[in-house]
């Protein structure tokens, strides 16, 4: 993966993409402006529903050309 980056913002527009070869789920999203996909047989397929609404700390990175989720985590109130 390259170009990680960091984004804070809201999780939304969750919409479900087709299944990997492997059968686990994949999703699309936006946050911070950026629509992002879930990598494929990921562990955030399985957790980036219990985020949606939520703000959040992202780290969005490249990979084949598509902005793919590095890591998040539910960012800290201030």
């Amino acid at each position: 993966m390259k170009s990680i980056t960091v984004h804070n913002g809201l999780v939304s527009d969750l919409k479900r993409l087709d299944s990997s070869i492997n059968g686990n789920p994949r999703f699309q999203f936006v946050i911070d402006g950026y629509k992002v996909v879930t990598g494929v047989d990921s562990m955030h397929g399985y957790s980036i529903q219990n985020l949606e609404g939520k703000h959040c700390r992202a780290e969005l990175g490249v990979h084949y050309g598509r902005t793919t989720l590095n890591a998040i985590r539910e960012a800290k109130a201030q």
